[in-house]
């Protein structure tokens, strides 16, 4: 599936805040993260980032 910025996704495990929302806010090598439960930010690498990807909202 093609990603874009400003996505919204569905993750399969839950943040420790309780939100499985977050929003793409860089693709490239690295995805970048911002959970929209707590607006914390992760960098995650490509190929975990698509395994961790649950739906796209």
């Amino acid at each position: 599936m093609d990603y874009q910025i400003g996505d919204i996704v569905e993750l399969k495990k839950q943040h420790p805040c309780g939100s499985k929302i977050w929003k793409i806010t860089r693709v490239g090598v690295d995805f970048k993260l911002e959970c929209q439960g707590c607006k914390h930010v992760i960098m995650v690498e490509r190929e975990k980032a698509l395994k961790m990807i649950k739906k796209k909202m």
